[in-house]
């Protein structure tokens, strides 16, 4: 069973940093295109990086730049480490991985704010 948990968001000033990490189980992590969601309230859940099994990152281009999408397949982990944070990248983030289906954690909240 495909489980994803994520981890390491909390309230910063603009301008600040956080790193957000998500741990896979139940497949074989190596093997998959990994990906990190947000969704803002009253808004739709966006794609803002993914990062291929051979490390090929890409990235949402409000965010390029300023995020970097990680992953230690040793540890089953994938990071979001994001800089300069706004105001704008507040939301609900989320790590993804697809299979035969969309495979979502619970989220863990990002809030930019002075």
């Amino acid at each position: 069973q495909v489980h994803l948990v994520e981890s390491g968001g909390g309230l910063v000033q603009p301008g600040g940093s956080l790193t957000l990490s998500c741990v896979g189980s139940g497949f074989t992590f190596s093997t998959y295109v990994m990906r990190w969601y947000r969704q803002a309230p009253g808004k739709e859940r966006e794609w803002v990086a993914g990062i291929t099994t051979s490390g090929v990152p890409n990235y949402l281009d409000s965010v390029k730049g300023r995020f970097t999408i990680s992953r230690d397949n040793a540890k089953n982990t994938v990071y979001l480490e994001m800089n300069n944070l706004k105001p704008g990248d507040t939301a609900v983030y989320y790590c993804n991985v697809m299979d035969s289906r969309n495979y979502w954690g619970q989220g863990t909240q990002v809030t930019v704010s002075s």
